[in-house]
């Protein structure tokens, strides 16, 4: 069987043949140009939008961070003292209030986790049954509202429920202050309590209003408390 001359062979079906170029043959019908900003050269406006939706937000969540990063760096080196006089009272040293200052220290340092701990009772001059119990502590608080709800649900547990609790101005050295009413054997009294990313503080008022004992604790706070 000859091979020779095959180029003069018909071609099946005697179709013709197909023509082939130097054109690259499109498989897809798909539009392969794209957005038309993007063609150009540029970002498409789809995206500039979302890359400039993106940029807003994460800065907002900067500055967020950027001022909460401020307050913890002011807050959190804090020192308290409990001097012997202070905010017109003075500081009671008797076997008797030092054991109730210790009960009160020692109930907070079960319930939060504190560098320094501290208890103390001031007599007021005017009339011993206005005494003012405080206790608390320092270290380092990242939610210092959760922290003070927290003592104040203890303070429940040992006196009875705190009722009418409400935020009151915290004064200069910032972070939160509450205060409400409970019950005692010697009859409802105020309670009042602050804290800030450095410091946690309860102090109960026998014989003052709320608002009474929300001045004199800004008072005391402002003459116990400091920061490095």
């Amino acid at each position: 069987m000859s091979d020779a001359h095959l180029t003069e062979r018909s071609l099946d079906g005697g179709r013709e043949p197909v023509e082939l170029t130097e054109e690259p043959i499109q498989l897809s019908t798909r539009d392969s140009g794209g957005d038309p900003d993007e063609r150009s050269g540029g970002w498409s406006r789809r995206r500039k939008i979302g890359w400039t939706v993106a940029l807003v937000v994460g800065l907002a969540g900067a500055g967020v961070l950027g001022v909460g990063g401020w307050r913890i760096a002011q807050q959190k080196d804090t020192q308290l003292t409990s001097p012997e006089q202070v905010a017109g009272l003075s500081r009671d040293d008797s076997e008797r209030a030092k054991s109730t200052a210790d009960y009160l220290r020692s109930g907070l340092a079960a319930d939060i986790e504190l560098d320094r701990s501290f208890g103390t009772v001031y007599r007021d001059p005017a009339d011993d049954k206005r005494s003012v119990l405080i206790f608390g502590g320092t270290t380092l608080l990242w939610q210092p509202e959760r922290d003070l709800d927290s003592l104040f649900r203890l303070m429940s547990d040992e006196t009875g429920a705190v009722s009418g609790l409400r935020e009151v101005p915290a004064g200069d050295l910032g972070g939160v202050m509450k205060c409400g009413n409970t019950s005692g054997e010697g009859g409802d009294f105020a309670v009042c309590g602050w804290a800030d990313h450095g410091s946690v503080v309860m102090a109960m008022f026998p014989g003052r209003s709320v608002n009474d004992a929300g001045g004199l604790l800004r008072n005391l706070r402002a003459d116990m408390q400091s920061r490095n």
